[in-house]
Parts: structure tokens; sequence; C-alpha cells
């Protein structure tokens, strides 16, 4: 397991230390049971950087069969970014990758990492980390359609106030980070509507509660705070809506204490705002 001092502190800060932690699941091969699952997906999450170095999140769409492994560690999506993606063109030359393959209705996921690659409309992810995790926060929801969003909004530095109320009722954001030397990662951030808070059109709060004790989001960030979130309106009724900027740990008991059952707290600080045009599905809860 790949592991730099940020996800050290943050798990010796949370009360836990490196025995018991780690690479149990992880591999860099990918077993026929992980075949079977991303070739069953309709959507994965993929992070990467712009040109200029901004980290953002991005959905990817398709039909079931539109992910599937070749070899012993490369993914093929048959899609990549849609045209005014900010990961568009991002993978013409290889190009660090984080990727979540995410299974709502039986609560399954799986991350895989290493290397994206945009070959003939396509994106192949040679993988160096692939591991499943814990079902917890996640939503159950299976697919029941497709959707055409409507036009995205102008980009902005800000989120307007529809754009606040879509965050404060959302259950579910994705999140994309990375650290030098240890490429790029994408994970899932679940809670009841509300968890996220619009404290002002720049900047966002959520709390931070018990996963599978890796921590490698928030080791990311404690090392190197950019970050992209990803919010999906699983009704497909509007364009995804990416973020990227910078976020802080906030380990203040008092402040914590507010959230029953968090750990930390994270502040978001948005430096840019953008709406993905492009298809979408459309799920409903189970």
């Amino acid at each position: 397991m790949r592991t730099h001092p940020g996800e050290v502190y943050v798990q010796r800060r949370s009360g836990h230390t490196r025995e018991g932690l780690g690479s149990a699941g992880m591999g860099v091969r990918l077993p026929e049971a992980a075949r079977r699952f991303l070739a069953d997906q309709r959507m994965l999450v993929i992070g990467g950087h712009d040109a200029a170095g901004s980290i953002w999140a991005s959905p990817l769409h398709g039909p079931p069969g539109f992910l599937r492994a070749e070899g012993e560690r490369e993914v093929i999506a048959e899609t990549a970014p849609a045209a005014g993606d900010p990961l568009e063109g991002s993978f013409a030359t290889p190009s660090p990758i984080g990727a979540l393959a995410i299974e709502p209705a039986t609560r399954r996921r799986m991350r895989i990492n290493g290397t994206g690659h945009g070959r003939d409309g396509r994106l192949a992810i040679a993988a160096d980390q692939i591991f499943a995790n814990c079902p917890k926060h996640i939503t159950p929801r299976e697919v029941h359609g497709a959707a055409d969003p409507g036009p995205p909004a102008p980009g902005s530095d800000r989120l307007s106030r529809e754009q606040l109320r879509f965050v404060a009722g959302a259950d579910t954001f994705f999140i994309a980070t990375a650290a030098d030397g240890h490429g790029v990662d994408v994970s899932h951030r679940g809670g009841e509507p509300g968890f996220v808070t619009g404290r002002s059109a720049t900047t966002l709060s959520w709390p931070e509660y018990r996963g599978n004790a890796m921590y490698m989001t928030l080791g990311n960030l404690h090392v190197q705070p950019r970050c992209g979130l990803l919010f999906v309106d699983w009704t497909g009724a509007r364009p995804a809506l990416q973020l990227t900027g910078r976020a802080s740990i906030d380990w203040d008991p008092g402040r914590v204490a507010e959230h029953p059952g968090a750990e930390r707290v994270v502040d978001f600080v948005i430096d840019r705002v953008v709406e993905t045009p492009g298809h979408a599905l459309v799920w409903r809860s189970l």
C-alpha cells in the first residue's frame, strides 16, 4: 500500500496506528469478481488535473458493459469526459487518475487509481491500486432510466442561489484529491440531506465520520488542500455540478460536537464552479 505522511498524521490524530490498517483487500490486479462488478456498472466517477493544475471530479455514464477489464490491471471506459467538462482533454497524454465505480443499489464501490490515457474516444486506466470500500453512508438507489439535463449555467467563482439549494439538499457527493508522488484518488461522502452546509456562496462545510480508517482522502488534504467536488442530480433533471478549490480539516472539539458521530469537519473554499452538459441517468431511491 502507498502511504504518505498525511495519511499517517490523520490516522494517529484520529486515535489509530498503522498496525491493523492498510493493504487488506488492496491489489494491482483485477480479480474475476472485480471484472464482473465493473461490467455491470452504469457510472464511473473520475478525478484528475486540468491544464492549470486544478483538481476536478467528473462523471462518466454508459449502459452496462461500458466499463470492462482488459488484461490483469487495465480498465477501459467506452466514453470520456464530455465536451465542456473541466477534464476534457486532460488524458490526451498519460496522466494520474483516480476512479470510483459505485453501485448504489447494493452499496458496493471500488476504487481504481493509476494512470489514465484517452484513446479513440475511450479512456484507458492502467491501475496500480485497486480496492473495495465499506458500504457506509451510501444511499441505496437503482437506475430508472436516462435523461438529457438542461443546459449548463455559465462557469463562475461562486455558487448561485439555486446551486446552493441543490447542494443543501444533497445526500451524496464525490471528492477527488491528490498528493504529490501518490497519484489521484476519488472517494464518496454521504449523509442525510443537509449534511453539506453552504456557509456562503464560496464556502462549504461537511462533517467527517468514521469510515475504513485508511484516511486516504483526509491524508491527501492534509498535505495538499486542492481538491474537486462533484454533486450529481440523481433525478437527471439538471447537469452535474462540479467544484474545484481548497479544503482544510477542522479538529475543534466544540465544532465537531455539533455533528453527532462526526470525528472532524472539513471546510471547502471554492475557486471555480461549472455545470457539465451531457446525458445523465435517472435514479430512484430504494
